[in-house]
């Protein structure tokens, strides 16, 4: 039987994973890190903004990103353990390049990260949509970028 510490580990390995995977600009890598029917969603993001739904969403999600941000250093600002050995809250900041418009891209994010044995569970993205699209060139660009509207 698997204990609340071994769960925790393994969580926060994923964790590591997931920032490492960032800091590298490897978006495959970040979603390699999701449970095949893991989901993905942006509670503050703009009416519409889709919900990814599987590992096969997160990859089609991310699968320009480097054309969109080139993110150069990834800050782990502060991780949280919850009651729950399996969920995480994790703050952490982004800092590179909006790609498209040669912009500086800085950004806090706090992710509320469910893992579970065969990876991420469920990832809820608290970021500030408007900062995104103000450094990305508008809302029309932060869509386009990041997988379009849900349907």
């Amino acid at each position: 039987m698997t204990t609340d510490d071994e769960r925790r580990a393994h969580s926060d390995r994923v964790i590591d994973a997931l920032l490492d995977s960032l800091r590298r600009n490897d978006m495959r890598a970040f979603a390699d890190q999701w449970a095949p029917d893991g989901s993905m969603e942006f509670p503050f993001a703009p009416p519409g903004y889709p919900v990814l739904r599987s590992r096969d969403d997160v990859r089609d999600y991310l699968e320009d990103y480097s054309t969109t941000l080139r993110i150069d250093t990834v800050t782990e600002r502060r991780r949280h353990h919850t009651l729950d050995p399996h969920t995480v809250i994790l703050e952490f900041s982004a800092e590179g390049v909006a790609v498209q418009s040669n912009s500086p891209y800085r950004m806090d994010y706090v992710a509320v990260i469910t893992v579970g044995s065969d990876g991420v569970r469920h990832y809820r993205d608290y970021w500030n949509s408007l900062a995104a699209a103000a450094a990305l060139g508008g809302a029309e660009a932060l869509s386009s970028g990041f997988g379009g509207r849900d349907e």
